[in-house]
């Protein structure tokens, strides 16, 4: 079997040897060769290439990170129109992914924890991909998607979503397994987790899985000519930090810094803060015996922490460059949107946390970028690559967004907007109530966005009214006024708090007020506290002024919202 000629492989990496560097012999009997010419979109619309990683704040070269080496997320993004201020509803995995997958609000799935499923526990609402397969798409799900178990039915919405059963890697299974060589040789269950992937169970890992069935995937559906929706869902940087571990070495401990605001505010109303508990049940966090709830975790540990997520950043970013290299490969880059995105952020020592779980940008801020051929790129050329592989070991990133937006937008709208890319009827916005209604959303499209500069969102934001103003909302649900064992994951019966977040281009304004779990109300009178940060001069979010200021305008503007 020939090499592709795409194939850049490191000599140091032999797990990647069989994906990249003994080449792609097409079942078509091309092996790397780009398209021979141009390809027009599908009559019938153009496929869709979904990628989803799981925990990853916007810690790319792409959203100006000068550390983070990400050269094929940058490629993807220099090709694509990315938008900087993108908020997830709600920053836990489970509620995330149903949120964005049926288009619907938290408060409208009614799933807060991990332990019901949407269709039967709130509505029967259709999702992304069952729309498309209602449309004539073969749709696919590689990975972690929807998030397994009972709220996706234990079968990631099989049959309603998905043409085809999922795919989950075999090796996810050792996920949370004593692999994890520790200083005395022994094979541990830590957070920190670098390792040699010849030595691991399957001598692979999940993510790596998964980009070879969605290589293999895209071949098929070139092959039968079939238009496709292709989900893949990554596992990293989600914890636990397992990664191989020669991407250490594109990060020197002495160049990796603490969070610039790494104590707990003064001013954080105590309702507001995560204790990170699942951090604290992993190995070599429980032997530095660090006090509940709010640590701190000791500074040569804080720098390991955050040396090995921007480890496995750029072993994600490795899986991201094979795959949309493989689109290249079989020549459907030319009529493939490329969507990626996060499911929500993850605290790297900002405010004392060390998880999601929270209201603050670090938690529910996401990257989106969205690749549209012949729209925020121009067709390929006979013989060229859109996306050839990047080496993060080697290759300098030069790559810059081909459209930035500051718009503030929501996952929530991704239905909507894939929608409308691929040509489809776009769902109408849901009525209030909405649980009766299969189809329809609670995301307008964001296309009208994907012209729009930084220079244009400046000028808009200063002429906007409050009617106007793109706000992006987020919510996180408490068991108890202080930090508890589950404030991070309450159960639904558990919940007594919800904290409903607002974020604008000039502020985040959040309350805290009570909840009813037994009929899913808040009670809006019931306030137990309070956030106001003027990202503008405090873009941390470190200094709560909600107790010091009027802000009557933005209560208005905030029940308007609710109530609607």
């Amino acid at each position: 079997m020939r090499a592709a000629p795409s194939c850049r492989c490191p000599a140091p990496w032999p797990w990647l040897l069989g994906v990249c560097c003994a080449g792609v012999l097409l079942a078509s009997g091309t092996a790397g060769a780009g398209p021979k010419g141009p390809l027009p979109p599908p009559r019938d619309g153009m496929n869709v290439l979904f990628i989803v990683a799981d925990d990853l704040r916007p810690a790319l070269g792409c959203y100006g990170d000068s550390l983070v080496k990400s050269p094929n997320i940058d490629q993807l993004a220099s090709r694509s129109v990315v938008f900087q201020n993108a908020y997830a509803q709600q920053a836990v995995c489970a509620p995330s992914r149903v949120s964005f997958l049926t288009g619907r609000r938290p408060d409208t799935t009614r799933l807060y924890d991990f332990h019901s499923y949407w269709r039967v526990h709130a509505g029967n609402y259709s999702t992304i991909p069952q729309y498309f397969k209602e449309n004539g798409y073969t749709t696919m799900s590689v990975g972690k998607v929807f998030h397994p178990g009972i709220s996706s039915n234990h079968s990631d919405d099989y049959p309603y979503s998905w043409s085809l059963p999922p795919f989950h890697p075999s090796a996810e299974k050792y996920e949370n397994s004593k692999t994890c060589k520790g200083k005395d040789g022994e094979l541990h269950a830590n957070l920190v987790c670098p390792v040699d992937v010849a030595e691991v169970p399957l001598g692979t890992l999940p993510d790596i899985q998964s980009t070879e069935e969605a290589r293999r995937l895209l071949n098929i559906m070139k092959i039968k000519k079939r238009k496709f929706f292709l989900a893949v869902g990554y596992h990293k940087p989600h914890i636990p930090l397992r990664y191989p571990q020669e991407f250490l070495k594109l990060y020197p401990l002495e160049n990796i810094t603490l969070a610039p605001d790494p104590r707990v505010p003064e001013e954080l109303p105590a309702v507001a803060y995560n204790p990170w508990t699942d951090i604290r049940q992993r190995e070599d966090v429980q032997v530095l015996n660090v006090s509940f709830p709010y640590g701190p975790i000791p500074e040569d540990f804080q720098r390991q922490i955050r040396q090995s997520y921007f480890a496995a950043v750029s072993y994600l970013d490795t899986q991201v460059g094979l795959l949309l290299n493989a689109l290249d490969d079989v020549g459907l880059s030319n009529n493939t949107i490329v969507m990626f995105t996060a499911d929500h952020g993850w605290s790297l020592g900002e405010h004392g946390e060390w998880a999601k779980y929270s209201n603050f940008d670090v938690a529910t801020r996401v990257p989106l970028m969205f690749y549209v051929p012949g729209k925020t790129s121009s067709f390929a050329r006979p013989g060229e690559r859109i996306f050839p592989y990047l080496d993060p070991f080697t290759h300098i990133s030069d790559s810059v967004a081909a459209g930035k937006t500051k718009k503030m937008v929501e996952l929530v709208s991704l239905f909507s907007t894939l929608a409308e890319l691929a040509g489809l009827w776009v769902p109408p916005v849901c009525p209030e109530p909405s649980f009766h209604v299969a189809l329809c959303t609670q995301g307008p499209s964001i296309v009208q966005y994907f012209n729009s500069t930084e220079e244009q969102d400046d000028y808009d934001n200063d002429i906007e009214d409050d009617h106007e103003e793109p706000i992006a909302f987020s919510q996180y649900p408490r068991p108890a006024d202080i930090p508890e064992w589950d404030s991070d994951k309450p159960e639904l019966k558990d919940i007594k708090i919800m904290g409903y977040s607002m974020r604008t281009i000039d502020y985040r304004y959040t309350l805290w007020v009570g909840f009813n779990p037994s009929n899913f109300s808040a009670n809006l009178q019931d306030v137990h506290a309070g956030e106001l940060y003027m990202v503008g001069s405090d873009p941390s979010e470190d200094h709560n002024i909600y107790n010091s200021t009027l802000h009557g305008n933005l209560v208005k503007k905030f029940l308007r919202f609710l109530r609607c």
